[in-house]
């Protein structure tokens, strides 16, 4: 299932970076070509700094590239991260969303399979929110929504038909269970993007 697949995302404290990495590593496995790329971080130095897990992996990516608008028009397939932040996305991605409005406006957003993939730190600690706030954000594009529902047997182990989740109080680790959800979702969001490009 050939095709150009964007994941964009925003992560603190690495496991929402590792996560894209899963991501990207099966899409370029199943033949994709993958752009990988974090948004910018937009909070103040002081507020990185005072937390050592935030301040070591903002040196870690610090030269890695950077989402721009231009890399969701490239795409046939969008991948959406954040971390969850009281119910919703953090004010990275949103920054990033916001500069998009003159690509949505010549519908260059439209048309495109999209998907989200967050992690938090309970289980109840508003994943669900966050994956659905990024697909009213797919909606207003014009996206085509594919959410991995419980299309294959590994989503009841983590119980997430919206999309992939890590939930970290228990570790950042991904375990098995986490590494088989963003595998299928990738692997659907890939699927179905190649029917809607053939």
């Amino acid at each position: 299932m050939p095709g150009k697949l964007a994941i964009i995302y925003h992560s603190s404290q690495g496991t929402t970076h590792a996560m894209a990495q899963r991501l990207a590593a099966t899409a370029e496995g199943l033949g994709a070509e993958v752009r990988l790329r974090h948004v910018a971080e937009t909070a103040p130095d002081a507020a990185v700094q005072s937390v050592e897990a935030w301040a070591a992996h903002a040196a870690e990516i610090a030269d890695a590239p950077k989402a721009t608008p231009g890399d969701i028009v490239w795409a046939d397939a969008v991948i959406f991260g954040s971390p969850t932040r009281y119910g919703h996305i953090t004010s990275q991605l949103q920054a990033y969303l916001d500069t998009l409005g003159g690509l949505w406006g010549q519908g260059k957003l439209a048309d495109k399979a999209y998907a989200a993939f967050t992690s938090s730190q309970t289980k109840h600690g508003g994943q669900e929110t966050t994956l659905e706030a990024m697909t009213t954000t797919f909606a207003h594009f014009g996206g085509i929504i594919v959410p991995p529902g419980y299309t294959d047997a590994v989503k009841f182990n983590d119980g997430n038909p919206y999309g992939a989740g890590k939930v970290t109080g228990a570790g950042t680790d991904l375990d098995a269970d986490d590494l088989a959800a963003l595998d299928r979702l990738v692997t659907r969001l890939l699927s179905i993007s190649a029917r809607l490009t053939a």
